[in-house]
């Protein structure tokens, strides 16, 4: 079984994580601490490489750590329905919507801002103007609370 241990180095290799990701995923529960050699290097298993796998792929999609947290202990049990998951996944999803939502609300803004260039001075510029404060008639700056 020896022949099939990694080192960290060969684990993160691997994996593309980085060694100090690794340890910080023991250090949190999500990877299950490896065994030791006698100079106290760590030797990872199989399982390791698995379920290191699971995390980055389930953090490429966006999974907080807390999701994948429970996504990796609902894994672990292999009978149960998978409902669980499901909810997971689709409220992750439904987040993503909101960002997306968001995003395309950004969007729009800027490219109004971009539109309305009329390349001259950068003290006429609308984009510089739109992100400083709007003097209101009182001579204060709107939306800042006194």
């Amino acid at each position: 079984m020896a022949s099939a241990s990694l080192s960290i180095g060969k684990l993160a290799a691997a994996t593309g994580t980085r060694v100090e990701t690794i340890r910080y995923y023991e250090s949190i529960g999500l990877l299950a601490a490896p065994g030791r050699t006698a100079a106290n290097y760590r030797t990872y298993l199989p399982d390791h490489l698995a379920r290191l796998a699971f995390i980055r792929r389930a953090r490429s999609l966006g999974f907080s750590l807390d999701l994948v947290k429970a996504l990796v202990g609902l894994s672990d049990q292999r009978d149960e329905p998978c409902e669980a998951v499901d909810l997971i996944a689709r409220e992750h999803l439904a987040d993503i919507d909101r960002k997306l939502a968001d995003l395309t609300t950004l969007r729009a803004e800027l490219d109004r801002l971009i539109v309305q260039c009329v390349h001259g001075t950068i003290s006429e510029c609308r984009i510089i103007g739109s992100l400083g404060p709007d003097p209101d008639p009182c001579g204060g700056m709107r939306g800042v609370d006194r």
